[in-house]
């Protein structure tokens, strides 16, 4: 594919800031074909697009990780490697969520219904968090938290089977944040732009250690997929791939509780 001849997931690891440059790039150019191409469909055809021009980069960034889990022996090396390929995953999502952001922002009301239907309909139907007593915290904490982990289960499975189909999944959720994001800047524009940083502060509170929670469980259900299409499942290899996987699972449902306290204890605070 042109896209993954043009960008190298070797040096793209190495530089993760880049690839937020990437996704706001992906994201753009979904946005213009799903403008004047496809507007009936608009609202998915973006995020369809927007994940399909990222798998090339994306998997191939799982494939290299996979192979580190065969020459790197010691666990703690090994996560250390992750987290550099985490950050590529994260920047590319946040280059995303940026150019959804701005083309809502830029864009009139009117085409926005028209171009991010799907995703206004379905901020439409949550509901806020509950607030006030202790039992209610508790309550909306335990309704985020397994919320969200049906969210890593889907990532895990989608990435098991498809190689990194959660990329399609964390796509969708960047152009949901984008509109919610958008949509409040697009309101304070006029009259209280100065809180805008607080919005962002808002949502990265919480949304940061989350979608790197999504991320871990991604990698790890790709790691098992590569491994069981290259190597004998009976091997000492597997086995150690198998366990280096076990523990993003693990660190990435710990990391999601946290983001769900935060969401519930601390987000709320700031604005």
């Amino acid at each position: 594919m042109v896209i993954e001849s043009l960008i190298d997931p070797i040096r793209a690891a190495q530089r993760p800031w880049k690839a937020f440059i990437v996704g706001v790039v992906f994201a753009s150019f979904a946005v213009v074909l799903g403008l004047f191409l496809f507007k009936e469909y608009a609202s998915m055809v973006i995020v369809s697009l927007t994940a399909l021009v990222s798998v090339p980069l994306v998997y191939g960034a799982i494939k290299l990780e996979e192979k580190k889990d065969l020459e790197i022996a010691e666990e703690r090396t090994l996560l250390r490697e992750h987290g550099k390929v985490l950050s590529f995953f994260m920047f590319l999502f946040f280059g995303f969520t940026a150019a959804y952001i701005g083309w809502f922002v830029l864009l009139p009301m009117g085409t926005n219904h028209m171009l991010f239907e799907a995703q206004l309909r379905t901020i439409e139907s949550i509901n806020g968090p509950a607030t006030g007593n202790a039992f209610a915290l508790t309550s909306t904490l335990a309704a985020i938290f397994l919320n969200n982990a049906k969210v890593l289960a889907f990532c895990l499975l989608f990435s098991f089977f498809y190689g990194f189909g959660a990329i399609f999944i964390l796509t969708w959720n960047a152009s949901i944040i984008g509109v919610v994001i958008g949509g409040l800047i697009k309101e304070l524009a006029n009259s209280s732009f100065g809180l805008v940083p607080l919005i962002l502060l808002k949502y990265s509170v919480h949304g940061i250690p989350e979608i790197a929670a999504y991320f871990m469980a991604g990698l790890a259900g790709g790691i098992i997929s590569i491994a069981i299409v290259r190597h004998d499942i009976n091997t000492n290899k597997f086995k150690r791939i198998l366990v280096d996987s076990v523990d993003l699972i693990v660190g990435s449902l710990l990391i999601l509780f946290g983001a769900a306290v935060l969401e519930v204890f601390v987000s709320p605070m700031i604005f």
